[in-house]
């Protein structure tokens, strides 16, 4: 092997052991913008998007844009997120591999310039550099390592093109426009290339040395003649030179076309220098230079936000920091003097190259030439770094030459070692959001938003006091930084400590810049600095009496700016609330002029649509929702359901697909398991739904809907033992839960045969609702199964007073009424006629008693058949039952509600009504009134009952309307003999054997939860890296 391939190896196996820790690291800082919640990675976004818009997703054209156009960086997103999704491993390796390639171009590139050994040790140092760790561990870093990439091969092909004898290279010169173009579309610096290019054109190429260039210049001011030697300046440099100064200007004029000749908007926070007055800006722009500087000599104290009073400005010549500014230039001063004394032309080519690609890489983010987002950021030291090693490099052969040259090696290599610690240790740093903010506080205490960034990293893990005292300490650093107290704001939200919230919140508005005559007040405001309006109208509107004061804030911040979408949306959903669905309807209409590719905006039209009961119009709009983001979960989850209703299989298909895509997304969302139950139900596939419910129920415990659709269908399979704990657990968190009692009630009655139980079921659905018939009702057939028929007669009595419509309270108070004669007729006193004339509390059902005169009047009041009649009214309900048998799935489709669950008493059936009754004191099993029917649970209920699925127990980023999912049931019955009271399925037909199916309630119940979850602003809206106090802070 040859000594070169054993050099590369080396680098190769060096940045392996670096950073692979590296592939441990998550989304930190800007990933979280530039990966996350970039919505060009999507594969179902269009390709088109990606040369259409920033690196982090906003479209060029607009004043929110960044203006960093980085497509190409963009793409390999995308491939990564097509292979892996958002596994942040492969985005880390991707980073390694592309630092490896750059060290080993690197080395290749030094051996133009130096010997084999020095361009080794010059890689080596470019490869363990410390300050390298945030564009090789910081995902977004790729911006930097991929152009390098096409960087060094450009520059690489040129001074192949400069190789050709007596000849341009034209092949090796459009490979290297290609090359440059190409590095360009990956990070800005990339065009900085071609200043190299053309003084290696000069100072190596050609050989021409700063001293000829300087004695040209004189004599050219001066006016003499310059007799320069034949071939001095061949005809083809010339030509490269032009190639290079056309492809730059013709490359800028692209890149400001592209950017609509609009410089990014950043605030005072981001780079206070650059809001300074003369020559505070210019002393402290050229300070940062010698700090830059620094960060390549001494790596110690690397900082992820170096912005806000990170690097107080230098205000005066007399600050004593102006030194280091002029040790820098002094040094940089030295070293071009050294070139230009030296008469060695490799030697001094040498030094040029170094300070060539030290210096010219770094001027775009110098803010020497025109200010950008940031004071200092570490990552776009990557390409000067290269010029620094190549100078401390040759600065160690020259020593090696002169003094020990093994002590010297030593020293170089020690440097490496500990340069190597330093950088493993760092990849530490970025494992995550509060590690990495954690190690910026322990060297920066000056800056706000790593404050900001620390609290909203716990923020995020729920630890709310502790990230209130980061956020105060923000506050107390930066006292005028409005995200910090939108944040104190947000954070006293968390903890229900609303007036507080709302003092921070004022405070925060106050803080906003006062509009000024004649100039536009968008170029004076952050863009979200205006979310204090959309997180303060959020806490006024939980307060139903405040909703038109939320929507004079939404109002305000649309004002303010007029293409503000999350106010439009927010304010829609508050007109939603007033009842102003059509006003709503305009506003979000006009949020789409703006914004005509947000999914959130149609769908909230959806929802609009909905209210407005336009089904066809709302799943138009839920469609193109999923047009634009087809991972959008509450326009999949809402479209599934509505889908589910229209009822059609083919839909109902497309819908279980839109539900499988969600729980593919989280397995942990009961409301998608819940909903799949429902489909199941629709598709008679009662073991799946079981499934399903089951599922639903294990991962939230209180899920109203859930509970009650499991215990029904478990009832309805004949295992209303199974059924009977989900129904105490749903009670038990909901003891509303009428239809829940009234089930619940019905099994003890009939199979667990715990009366008192039952009884108490029933008197609380009473205590929650005293005029419901079926409650009370089947507290009735209580009192008759315990015998008290008086108690039983007075309620019955009660009931048909609230009921005069019901036929059958009416039959089962005469089946009573002849039971109460039949007793008195018995000569001898028993058990059983104390019992069933036993004194009561009629305040246990809501009535009087009555007296037997009463009852007979209340009877032959009555159009009802006499006792004769009784027997041919039952043989025909028996009749109608089973020729209801047949159709009972027509019948199902009719039936909204639980009202038909009740337990009944049978019709006598003998000719009189009469029954006998054992020696015993229990009643013989032949008295028809303590019949029981063969599936005691044949009764469903379903529709009416307002699942809780749609609370939302999550709250999202922007605004969550849902369409209420509804209860499932089917179910069918018969009568048996047995000795318990049996089920009446249906008010109007009694006995009759039905099967009843699920079915929606009439009205979509939707919770419009927008923006609920509040905007931050400040450090972290979205766990660090682009903070809201501006879209671009951290961003370079």
């Amino acid at each position: 092997m040859s000594s070169h391939h054993l050099y590369g190896a080396l680098i190769v196996l060096t940045c392996v052991l670096c950073y692979h820790n590296s592939l441990n690291c998550g989304f930190v800082f800007d990933d979280i913008s530039a990966i996350k919640e970039n919505r060009d990675l999507r594969p179902h976004s269009s390709i088109k998007n990606v040369f259409l818009n920033d690196f982090w997703g906003t479209p060029m054209h607009k004043e929110q844009s960044h203006k960093s156009y980085r497509p190409l960086c963009v793409l390999t997103f995308r491939w990564n997120y097509l292979l892996h999704g958002l596994e942040p491993a492969g985005y880390h390796l991707v980073n390694v591999v592309l630092h490896t390639i750059v060290s080993l171009m690197y080395f290749r590139m030094c051996a133009m310039l130096l010997s084999e050994v020095s361009s080794f040790a010059a890689a080596m140092l470019f490869a363990v550099h410390p300050i390298h760790t945030e564009a090789v561990t910081g995902v977004v870093g790729r911006a930097e390592t991929l152009s390098s990439v096409f960087f060094l091969a450009a520059f690489i092909f040129y001074t192949k093109a400069t190789r050709r004898k007596k000849a341009t290279g034209w092949r090796y010169l459009t490979l290297a426009m290609i090359f440059v173009a190409t590095a360009m579309l990956c990070k800005e610096q990339g065009i900085t290339i071609t200043g190299i290019c053309a003084i290696y054109e000069i100072f190596v190429a050609q050989k021409i040395r700063l001293s000829d260039i300087y004695h040209l210049a004189r004599s050219v001011l001066s006016g003499k003649s310059l007799a320069l030697p034949s071939g001095w300046w061949p005809h083809e440099a010339t030509r490269r030179l032009a190639v290079l100064c056309v492809a730059t200007v013709a490359l800028l004029f692209a890149r400001l076309q592209i950017m609509g000749s609009q410089l990014p908007v950043f605030t005072r926070f981001d780079n206070p220098a650059s809001v300074s007055v003369t020559p505070t800006r210019q002393l402290s722009y050229n300070y940062l230079a010698s700090v830059n500087l620094w960060l390549l000599l001494f790596p110690c104290d690397l900082c992820c936000d170096w912005t806000m009073g990170t690097v107080p400005l230098v205000e005066s010549f007399t600050d004593p920091r102006n030194m280091a500014t002029l040790g820098a230039y002094s040094l940089i001063g030295v070293l071009v003097w050294v070139a230009f004394l030296q008469g060695d032309r490799h030697r001094s080519g040498v030094i040029v190259m170094g300070l060539a690609f030290m210096i010219l890489p770094f001027l775009p983010a110098s803010n020497l030439f025109f200010p950008v987002g940031f004071v200092i950021a570490e990552r776009v030291l990557y390409m000067p770094s290269m010029g620094f090693c190549i100078l401390v490099a040759y600065g160690f052969q020259l020593l090696s030459e002169r003094w020990n040259r093994k002590m010297t090696w030593c020293c170089l290599g020690f440097l490496l070692l500990s340069h190597s610690v330093k950088t493993y240790n760092r990849n530490a740093d970025w494992e995550s959001e509060y590690t990495i903010f954690m190690s910026g506080l322990k060297v920066n205490q000056r800056n706000a938003k790593l404050f900001n960034n620390v609290g909203h990293a716990l923020e995020s893990e729920g630890k709310f006091e502790e990230a209130l005292q980061f956020f105060h300490k923000a506050v107390s650093v930066q006292q005028d930084d409005v995200g910090a107290h939108i944040n104190v704001g947000r954070t006293y939200n968390h903890l229900k400590m609303f007036k507080e919230a709302e003092q921070a919140y004022l405070k925060a508005k106050s803080l906003l810049p006062k509009a000024k005559p004649g100039e536009s007040y968008q170029a004076r405001i952050a863009p979200n600095h205006l979310n204090v309006f959309l997180n303060l109208a959020n806490l006024i509107s939980k307060n139903a009496t405040r909703l038109e004061e939320a929507d004079l804030l939404y109002r305000q911040a649309i004002s303010m700016r007029s293409d503000y979408t999350q106010a439009y949306i927010n304010r829609g959903d508050i007109l939603i609330k007033l009842n102003r669905t059509k006003e709503a309807q305009e506003v979000y209409e006009r949020a789409l002029l703006y914004d005509s590719t947000n999914p959130d905006i149609y769908y909230n039209l959806g929802v609009v649509f909905l209210e407005q009961g336009k089904a066809s119009q709302a799943l138009a709009y839920l469609d193109k929702a999923l047009e634009f983001d087809p991972e959008h979960e509450q326009a999949l989850l809402n479209s599934a359901i509505l889908l589910q209703e229209l009822g059609r299989p083919e839909l109902r298909k497309i819908a279980r697909e839109r539900l499988l895509k969600l729980l593919a997304k989280d397995e942990s969302n009961e409301r998608v398991h819940f909903n799949l139950g429902m489909l199941a139900m629709d598709d008679r596939n009662t073991d799946e739904a079981e499934n399903w419910f089951r599922r639903a129920v294990h991962l939230k415990q209180d899920f109203r809907s859930a509970l009650f659709n499991l215990a029904l269908l478990l009832a309805d399979d004949h295992r209303p033992l199974e059924a009977a704990p989900f129904l105490n657990q749903l009670v038990k968190y909901h003891p509303d839960h009428i239809k829940g009692l009234i089930l619940l009630g019905d099994i003890y009655i009939n199979n667990i045969k715990d009366l008192d139980a039952a009884e108490n079921c029933y008197k609380r659905i009473l205590q929650l609702d005293p005029v419901n018939i079926q409650g009370l009702h089947n507290l009735c057939v209580v009192y008759v199964e315990r015998g008290k028929l008086a108690q039983a007669q007075a309620c019955l009595s009660h009931a048909h007073q609230l009921a005069p419509g019901e036929d059958y309270i009416l039959r089962h108070l005469q089946i009573v009424q002849t039971r109460i004669q039949r007793l008195r007729g018995t000569p001898d006193p028993s058990r059983e006629k104390d019992i069933a004339f036993a004194e009561y509390d009629p305040r246990e059902f809501g009535g009087s008693p009555l007296t037997d005169v009463d009852l007979q009047q209340l009877i032959n009041s009555k159009s009802v058949n006499s006792n004769d009649n009784n027997e041919e009214d039952v043989q025909q309900g028996e009749e109608s039952s089973s020729s209801s048998s047949s159709s009972s799935g027509e019948a199902s489709s009719n039936n909204d509600n639980l009202n038909n669950l009740k337990t009944s008493l049978p019709h006598a059936d003998g000719a009189d009504g009469a029954t006998k009754v054992s020696d015993g004191s229990s009643p013989d099993s032949s008295d028809p009134i303590f019949i029981d029917s063969e599936d005691p649970i044949s009764a469903t209920a379903s529709a009416g009952d307002p699942l809780v699925a749609n609370e939302s127990h999550q709250q999202q980023e922007h605004r969550q309307p849902r369409i209420s999912e509804t209860s499932s049931s089917s179910g069918s019955g018969s009568s048996s003999s047995s000795s318990s009271p049996q089920t009446h399925q249906n008010h109007h037909q009694q006995h009759q054997h039905q099967h009843q199916r699920r079915r929606r309630s009439n009205s979509h119940q939707r919770h419009h939860h927008h923006q609920h979850r509040e905007h931050a602003d400040g450090a972290s809206d979205r766990l660090g890296g682009k903070d809201l106090d501006d879209p671009s802070s951290g961003m370079s």
